[in-house]
């Protein structure tokens, strides 16, 4: 009992300092990313906020995931640096001895996984998506940021703001490039003010500006001066937002709608909280340390086997919305994989001192020889 509350504590602390590092690890990756997309006009700057809040949430699965298979490998890595580990088995434990505390550890981790996998992940995702269809959806000059060029939506004009008042609907010191495929036009003037019009179309009418018109390389240009000139702006097309990638579907959708996309993302929906409760078991064996020999070997090879795990998920899962293998097939194959190999482990540090049986061990072959 005291060995298991001292576990249990060793494997709390652990993970609260490794899921604190890789959770400040994503979100300034997250923050930098969307930062990105609202300097280049892609997102709204007004929705930052939350939408580093529902990133977070989409890859936080992935990030507890982590947390389980590198907690379970630390502390057993420093049990064995530190030689507790020949205490415990000259008592008598055995290695599986440890698979208990570690599986009660890993239970309120893993439906913490399965909840935010098959609920809050999608509902973040499809939250995510309708914010990007919402400004898509804007007019163009709705979407123009104070003292930055930008692109209509028919990629036939640019604009350039110096301020912005959406709210009076007023901006001022205007420029705008507009090229047709015979000539191109540049106005610049001092204000203008987005005016609605009785069938809903919005107009940008300038004050106080000028218009160059001709085409490109030839002599003639024409300028022409104005106190009132109106533009019509890019009006898209308003229709209900519908999520239509299959992360942003429900999970009961996914299994409404049986489609090879909509049962490769059931596919990693339904094996992360798998991955995870294997992984835990994986880092049990994996944690072998030598303190003579090194203490970085066995975390390069965990490294790359949770990196080939989630590969092999999204491998099959690529199979399965191309149609390579079906869904059954698809549902045990990688987690079989990381099975076998569990109880490979299990069996070379319980059972066997090395992997080859002693007449085949290499050092007898020199002995032998004459």
């Amino acid at each position: 009992m005291i060995f298991r509350r001292a576990i249990a504590r060793e494997l709390g602390s652990t993970a609260g300092a490794v899921f604190t590092v890789l959770f400040c690890i994503l979100f300034s990756v997250g923050l930098v990313r969307i930062l990105g997309d609202a300097a280049n006009g892609e997102i709204d700057s007004a929705a930052v906020a939350s939408l580093l809040a529902l990133t977070a949430l989409t890859n936080l699965p992935v990030v507890l995931t982590l947390t389980i298979f590198v907690s379970v490998l630390m502390t057993l890595s420093r049990s064995f640096r530190d030689s507790e580990m020949v205490v415990w088995f000259a008592s008598g434990q055995s290695l599986l001895a440890w698979v208990p505390p570690v599986i009660r550890f890993t239970v309120p981790v893993v439906l913490m996984i399965a909840l935010l996998t098959l609920g809050v992940a999608p509902w973040a995702n499809g939250k995510i998506a309708e914010s990007r269809a919402r400004f898509q959806q804007r007019d163009d000059l709705s979407k123009v940021l104070p003292g930055r060029f930008a692109e209509s939506s028919s990629a036939n004009r640019v604009f350039f703001v110096e301020t912005v008042d959406l709210d009076g609907a007023r901006v001022r010191n205007v420029f705008i490039d507009h090229r047709t495929p015979t000539e191109e036009s540049v106005i610049a003037a001092a204000e203008g003010e987005i005016q609605i019009q009785s069938d809903g179309s919005r107009l940008l009418t300038l004050r106080q500006g000028r218009r160059y018109e001709g085409q490109p390389g030839m002599p003639g240009f024409r300028v022409v001066e104005f106190g009132r000139y109106s533009i019509p702006l890019d009006q898209p097309v308003q229709a209900p937002f519908s999520p239509s990638a299959a992360r942003a579907l429900p999970t009961a959708d996914l299994l409404l709608e049986p489609t090879p996309f909509h049962q490769g993302e059931l596919l990693w929906r339904l094996g992360l909280p798998i991955v995870a409760t294997l992984l835990a078991l994986l880092a049990v064996p994996l944690a072998f340390v030598n303190p003579r020999v090194g203490r970085s070997a066995n975390l390069i090879v965990a490294v790359l086997l949770f990196v080939l795990y989630l590969d092999g998920i999204q491998i099959t899962q690529a199979w399965v919305q191309q149609g390579r293998i079906g869904f059954a097939q698809a549902a045990w194959l990688p987690h079989a994989a990381a099975l076998l190999l569990v109880v490979a482990l299990f069996v070379r540090r319980v059972y066997m001192q090395r992997w080859l049986p002693r007449w085949a061990w290499p050092h007898r072959w020199k002995g032998a020889a004459p």
